[in-house]
């Protein structure tokens, strides 16, 4: 058994992409998962379908992460629904990329706030419960381009290495009180989001990977399971980057 079964997590953001791949692995291992979501009711709701038909659990829960209050009440929530929270992925993100001299204030604020931002709220909410379970697991949703750089994105990329910082500090606070804090940095990840990158981009970013093909979903939700399984239990403050080799330190 890998201590998942009954479990309630929180994925935010995962009415798609890489928080919908993540919400559905974790309820194929026995976890309860709250699917937030922002904007898609709809798409939420699909999620939800797409569990309980393969014989999970899911509830959908609407909350802009990025704005303290909302945060707050959705951890809050799902306490008061559950009677407990064990496992927090902060997933939510967003991109708006642009060269530093065209970026725009609201351009570097929304990705601030929508990335990190988030997880500060999340995190805050969650550790309170979790510290007094005495147990609990946050997995933050990083990038590699938070350990690489990546020009054209100046903000996502401070959003992504202050995830960095943000998880390796938390690890340190809660850590004697059986909580673990760790970050997972995908490489670039098939999504709604990627697929619009031209053709010879892909190929670039392919040509780029060791591993020679682009992520998927699955690929980083098999390691957010890991991460909150009882195998990675002496796992703490560890960044992961999930990536085909794309960036190696």
């Amino acid at each position: 058994m890998n201590g998942l079964q009954d479990k309630i997590a929180v994925v935010t953001g995962a009415s798609r992409g890489i928080g919908r791949g993540i919400a559905q692995r974790l309820a194929a291992e026995g976890v309860t998962v709250i699917i937030n979501y922002h904007h898609s009711a709809e798409a939420a709701a699909e999620v939800v379908a797409e569990i309980e038909a393969a014989g999970g659990q899911a509830v959908a829960m609407q909350a802009d992460v990025s704005q303290f209050a909302e945060a707050q009440a959705l951890i809050k929530q799902v306490k008061k629904q559950f009677g407990r929270i064990d496992i927090l992925v902060n997933n939510a993100g967003t991109t708006r990329d642009n060269l530093i001299l065209l970026m725009k204030e609201a351009e570097w604020d929304t990705v601030i706030e929508t990335n990190l931002k988030s997880v500060y709220n999340c995190s805050k909410a969650a550790v309170r419960f979790m510290i007094k379970q005495r147990s609990g697991r946050i997995i933050n949703i990083t990038s590699v381009v938070g350990l690489s750089g990546q020009a054209g994105q100046t903000n996502y990329a401070a959003s992504k290495a202050g995830i960095i910082g943000f998880t390796k500090s938390l690890a340190k606070e809660v850590g004697s009180r059986h909580v673990t804090v760790n970050a997972i940095a995908p490489g670039f990840v098939l999504t709604a989001l990627t697929e619009v990158l031209p053709e010879e981009m892909q190929a670039q970013i392919i040509a780029a990977t060791p591993l020679g093909r682009m992520g998927n979903a699955e690929d980083i939700a098999g390691t957010v399971a890991f991460l909150a399984s009882d195998d990675a239990s002496f796992i703490t403050g560890q960044v992961i980057s999930v990536d085909g080799g794309l960036v190696m330190q």
